[in-house]
């Protein structure tokens, strides 16, 4: 992946160069590209780690309490929104109504206007008592007008186009606004909303220009690609010139399509473009929201897009000139830089390109990075739009001198176009130690080209590409069915390994969870052997739709040379498959010391408050440390594969103490650091997916080189408690019907009223804050009204002890046998606490109506299990 530059080497020909050029600023890092169209259910769905540490800026979603979809209401995902570091929540006025065109009441284009306008009026005022949070909100009055309420169908206003005749338009554009200003004079109005920016965009300027009318906000749609972004940008700041307005900000709000969404290698295209304009730009939303696009997993868990978000936002400083092999072409290599002086630190991120190529950084100032720099090589794979990734692969980490002509170029070596890239850039020379590579052995079987026997086989696709963007990406473009219900079918893939060892295998899959096949059990499960032996079942991901890949992962023995992986619909000794699923792929990574060596986070590369890097400290992990005075701060996004203790060492080189926090939570544990250098070790509780660790300087100045974070011993004693043994109420009830339940039982019914509850007596050895782990399932799904699935978030609120209840929401786990863990902290006594879980179906906004069309859910998740673990161990 890549290769250490040699002078004199010899390559067969010159490969592409990605060229970054640290002496052209581009102005000031932005970070708009990471915005989200009802990307945000409510708080928890996706949880404030996933917000945070993807820096989303900004949301488009729907009008409180709109019957558009479940979920995503305004005012609800607003207070979590910002307190996450969001920017402003762009508020779907039309989504009040209910279809897509909207279906809004009323006799005539003057009746349906005057709803709406009463509609509006309501949603203001709403709005109005959200305190200091209503600053971040937008108003965006219309959603592609052309084609709804302005255009030419059926529930259109006069059945009129307004790019024809646009009087209607303007005079109700002129109408609303003024209804939103008079409301709240301070209020922000974004439009006009085109799905395209349209010519006649420029007479809606100068219209809004001669009344008085002119957006705070000037938004469109780019379902096109990152050409027209930054082709259409340009237009419209000469749109702008031309009627004499602006240059307002630009919110480009639905941006990508399927094929796209979930690839890093694909996406950051988009970042380039995005970033180069200097605006905002949302994710678009084909699919499910609160999952910011197939970003986050489950509640919270990222996949590689999140993480190329999350690489993608802790960029800092100014932006510089990218020269891409083919400028501003869609499918090419392309990529985003920057340089921040203050860190000494530049950062790149780039992609879309398989095998070779150079990345050229010049004109290294020598003021700033010295004679030689220290670069460190990620990549950030794709694991699906359902499939957790771990943190960001380190290819490589090494000092090279800076060539006389101030540059360096990295040969990147069996690029992956379906992944993304990071370089970070520092200051080389001072003794800094380099990290190993977290990966070694690995490679990639295609489904489509492995060995089929049995019947039912079929060979899918070409799935999305270029051409059909509609569709969604699939690695090699195509796969594999047959391993279903009824079949005799065995997909083998015959492997090479170069050693003796045990092997991560990872297995990508679908099953889509309403299919007849697969509504029975829920997970598809299949049979893993090796050679014909070891066998082992793995259940298979489940989607929303066919071909939304996920993946199961388990390990294998292996002898160095072949071997055949069979993956089969029966095994003689387990069973037979229930269910259908598709293959994609197997992956097969050697697991070695580099995969097992715990996982390496510098805090020279960490979220920095306070502090900068110091680089002259000789002895440090990677290129320096960073000196944290009392307040400073450095946070880093720490992954954790299931929610579990972990050892997490806190490696410094003295001159100071620190406090921890975890998640937002101030850990209750001894100051870390010392006179001298050393490590200190904390066992705390991670959630499954994003944790965020913040270390914060508490007295003197703690020079902090780095984390390593471990799986641990399992000190912490969790004590497991089966839900089916705790005491229920009313209407909740003890079920066998869900076969993956642990000890094959569960409890449902809880919900529809307080009375109806399960509550759970749980005992903690020491007062204090704790992690329970509820293992759960949820598949309740509204009827939708057009091409979304919307899958309905449960709730539970969860007593303490008879204290007040906490709200906590549960994603979607896409069938009622499919069981996942969410944590949630909370204090407990030393003895017996008792957990109690009740539902009941929330009232809209005001408190006087319920949702009419079942987009609310009166229950709590089928609860399986109860785990405890004190969050810390002293």
């Amino acid at each position: 992946m890549f290769a250490v530059p040699t002078a004199g080497t010899a390559r067969a020909a010159e490969p592409e160069q990605l060229t970054i050029d640290l002496a052209t600023d581009t102005g000031a890092f932005h970070g708009g590209a990471s915005g989200s169209l009802y990307g945000v259910y409510g708080d928890g769905v996706p949880s404030r780690n996933v917000l945070e540490g993807m820096h989303v800026r900004t949301v488009s979603t729907k009008a409180q309490d709109g019957p558009q979809h479940p979920g995503a209401d305004a005012l609800e995902m607003l207070p979590p929104f910002v307190d996450s570091g969001g920017k402003d929540v762009y508020i779907y006025m039309t989504d009040i109504y209910r279809g897509f065109p909207y279906q809004w009441p009323g006799a005539d284009g003057t009746a349906r206007l005057a709803d709406f306008k009463e509609k509006i009026k309501k949603q203001v005022q709403q709005v109005l008592t959200m305190g200091d949070y209503k600053d971040h909100v937008v108003y965006v009055p219309f959603n592609e007008p052309e084609g709804n309420m302005f255009g030419t169908g059926e529930w259109s206003y006069n059945k009129v186009s307004w790019l024809d005749d646009p009087r209607h338009y303007f005079e109700a554009w002129k109408e609303v606004y003024h209804l939103i200003k008079d409301l709240d004079p301070d209020a922000r109005v974004a439009g006009p909303n085109t799905s395209v920016l349209y010519d006649q965009v420029k007479g809606f300027l100068q219209y809004a220009k001669a009344n008085d009318v002119v957006p705070d906000v000037m938004t469109w749609h780019e379902l096109s690609s990152p050409a027209a972004v930054r082709t259409n940008v340009a237009k419209y700041r000469q749109m702008e010139k031309d009627v004499g307005v602006g240059p307002l900000p630009i919110n480009v709000n639905e941006y990508g399509h399927n094929y796209h969404l979930s690839v890093p290698g694909q996406v950051v295209q988009w970042v380039s473009a995005i970033e180069e304009s200097k605006i905002d730009a949302d994710l678009a939303y084909w699919n499910i929201d609160g999952n910011l696009n197939d970003s986050a997993v489950e509640a919270n868990k990222g996949n590689g897009q999140w993480w190329l978000f999350n690489a993608y936002g802790r960029m800092t400083g100014h932006t510089v000139e990218v020269t891409a092999p083919h400028p501003n072409q869609q499918y090419t290599l392309q990529g985003v830089a920057t340089l921040d002086a203050d860190k000494k630190q530049s950062r790149a991120i780039f992609g879309g390109k398989s095998g070779d190529a150079d990345v050229v950084f010049k004109n290294i100032d020598p003021e700033l990075f010295g004679t030689t720099v220290h670069a460190t090589v990620q990549e950030i794979p794709w694991t699906g739009q359902v499939g957790d990734s771990a943190q960001p692969l380190r290819l490589a980490d090494r000092e090279l001198a800076v060539g006389a002509d101030g540059s360096v170029t990295l040969p990147m070596t069996g690029m992956n176009e379906m992944s993304a890239y990071q370089v970070i850039l520092s200051p080389g020379g001072h003794g800094g130690v380099p990290a190993e590579p977290s990966v070694g052995w690995r490679k990639t079987y295609e489904a489509e080209n492995a060995t089929y026997t049995g019947k039912g086989y079929s060979r899918n696709g070409p799935e999305g590409s270029p051409q059909d963007v509609g569709k969604f990406a699939t690695s090699g473009a195509y796969n594999v069915g047959g391993l279903r219900t009824g079949s005799d079918g065995v997909l083998a893939f015959d492997v090479e390994v170069p050693q003796d060892g045990t092997y991560d295998l990872s297995v990508f899959a679908n099953s889509y969870n309403l299919y007849d096949l697969v509504k029975e059990q829920g997970p598809t499960n299949v049979f893993v052997r090796v050679d014909g032996e070891d066998p082992q079942q793995l259940l298979l991901p489940l989607g929303y739709k066919w071909v939304v890949w996920g993946h199961t992962d388990t390990t294998v023995r292996l002898t160095a040379g072949h071997h055949r992986i069979t993956l089969s619909a029966q095994d003689p000794d387990l069973g037979v498959t229930k269910g259908d699923a598709i293959i994609d792929k197997v992956d097969l990574a050697l697991r070695d010391e580099r995969v097992t060596a715990p996982a390496v986070y510098e805090a020279e590369y960490a979220a920095l408050d306070g502090a900068t890097p110091d680089y002259a400290h000789r002895g440090a992990s990677g290129p320096g440390a960073v000196p944290l005075a009392k307040g400073d701060s450095a946070t880093f996004w720490v992954h954790s594969p299931s929610d579990r203790e972990s050892a997490v060492s806190v490696d410094h080189l003295g001159g100071g103490r620190a406090s921890l926090s975890l998640n937002g939570e101030k850990l209750d544990v001894p100051k870390v650091g010392g006179g001298e250098k050393g490590t200190d070790s904390v066992r705390m509780f991670l959630s499954g997916g994003i944790n965020k660790i913040t270390v914060t300087g508490t007295s003197g100045e703690l020079v902090l080189d780095r984390l390593r974070v471990a799986p641990s011993s399992g000190t912490s004693a969790t004590k497991v408690y089966q839900a089916e043994a705790g005491i229920l109420t009313g209407a909740a009830k003890v079920t066998d019907a869900y076969t993956f339940a642990s000890g094959g039982k569960a409890v449902t019914g809880i919900g529809d009223g307080k009375d109806n509850a399960l509550s759970v007596d749980v005992v903690a050895q020491r007062s204090g804050r704790h992690a329970v782990t509820i293992r759960y399932s949820n598949a309740e799904q509204a009827p939708a009204t057009h091409y979304n699935p919307d899958p309905i978030a449960r709730h539970a609120d969860l007593s303490v002890n008879g204290g007040p209840a906490r709200r906590v929401l549960f994603p979607t786990t896409f069938h009622f046998n499919n069981f996942w863990e969410l944590t949630v902290p909370v204090t407990l006594k030393k003895g017996t606490n008792r957990l109690t879980f009740t539902a009941d179906e929330l009232p809209d906004f005001n408190g006087d109506t319920y949702n009419p069309y079942d987009q609310r859910s009166k229950y709590a998740p089928v609860i399986d299990r109860i785990a405890v673990t004190p969050l810390t161990q002293r």
